[in-house]
């Protein structure tokens, strides 16, 4: 899917071959699906597995590095007064975006210059993992709300993404990938609370992919769901990518043998995570129309 339209016969091709993948290894916590991404203008210059791919307007060879670092960001907002403003906080952002930018393009260069290879792009994207203290959720929680989910979270996730994106700009030429905020469940510990907790739904989630990086990224679905809810939920994700000019993505686990409340272990970065509820009214008849939903009329710019 691209903004140049959302090819609804992929779209349930792939509701199914997410579902299969996680049948073939419901031995393994059903992980194959936890390696399979569905993305909606999917960057070529992506360095993050497990959307990486080498795309066809990239040299033969190339060194493209992703910054990361949450845990750094959450520190420095952890220093802010609670009298501070929205406005200061994002400052404190864009500071700290800054100098982690700034040591990824450092470390970038070198490595090209010992390898003789060319120098791609720094990728500014908050990439979390399930070790305390190195979570998205925790630096919304830092701005203020209770958890991560509560009604003012899509704001701060916003301002979070525009805030990284300005301190990275400004700390290097070269700019590429996602660039922005993740917001995997399983390899969050504060999402992964949340959605224990109940704060944090699927709802909730497809809400934030419209201002962040990516989009409904390692969830934990019933292993009864349907490969026609799946391709419906890919469907809402490429329509916002696609009618908004940006990257998303569905990475779903459909948690076969296990129900709402049970988890996944997948050990490693990839993390754990609880099953999460799902709408459960079928879209089947949509889905199964086939066919191409047209591309949006800001898409002809030209």
């Amino acid at each position: 899917s691209t903004k140049a339209g959302i090819n609804m016969d992929a779209v349930k091709k792939m509701g199914h071959i997410v579902r299969e993948a996680a049948v073939r290894t419901a031995d393994r916590d059903c992980i194959g699906a936890a390696k399979l991404v569905v993305f909606c203008n999917a960057p070529e210059d992506n360095p993050f597995m497990a959307g990486a791919f080498h795309g066809a307007g990239e040299p033969d060879c190339v060194i493209n590095v992703g910054v990361s670092g949450p845990g750094v960001v959450r520190a420095a907002i952890k220093k802010a007064k609670d009298t501070d403003n929205i406005t200061e906080i994002a400052d404190i952002i864009k500071k700290t975006a800054f100098k982690i930018t700034r040591m990824g393009q450092l470390v970038a260069q070198e490595a090209s210059r010992r390898l003789c290879v060319p120098f791609g792009i720094v990728d500014l994207s908050l990439a979390p993992t399930p070790a305390i203290g190195d979570s998205v959720a925790d630096i919304l929680e830092g701005m203020g709300l209770a958890q991560c989910g509560a009604h003012g979270t899509t704001a701060a996730l916003a301002l979070l993404n525009d805030a990284v994106k300005k301190g990275g700009v400004m700390a290097s030429s070269h700019v590429g990938g996602l660039s922005g905020a993740f917001i995997p469940v399983s390899e969050d510990a504060g999402m992964i609370a949340a959605a224990k907790s109940g704060a944090l739904s699927i709802t909730k989630l497809e809400a934030m992919t419209a201002v962040c990086s990516v989009g409904l990224d390692m969830i934990c679905v019933p292993g009864d769901i349907t490969p026609e809810i799946i391709s419906g939920i890919i469907a809402d994700e490429a329509a916002i990518g696609m009618v908004n000019s940006k990257t998303t993505a569905v990475r779903l686990i459909p948690a076969i043998g296990k129900k709402v409340g049970e988890e996944l272990n997948f050990g490693g970065l990839l993390g754990c995570g609880p099953v999460m509820e799902v709408n459960t009214n079928s879209p089947a008849v949509f889905v199964n129309r086939g066919g191409r939903i047209p591309a949006p009329l800001q898409s002809l710019k030209n």
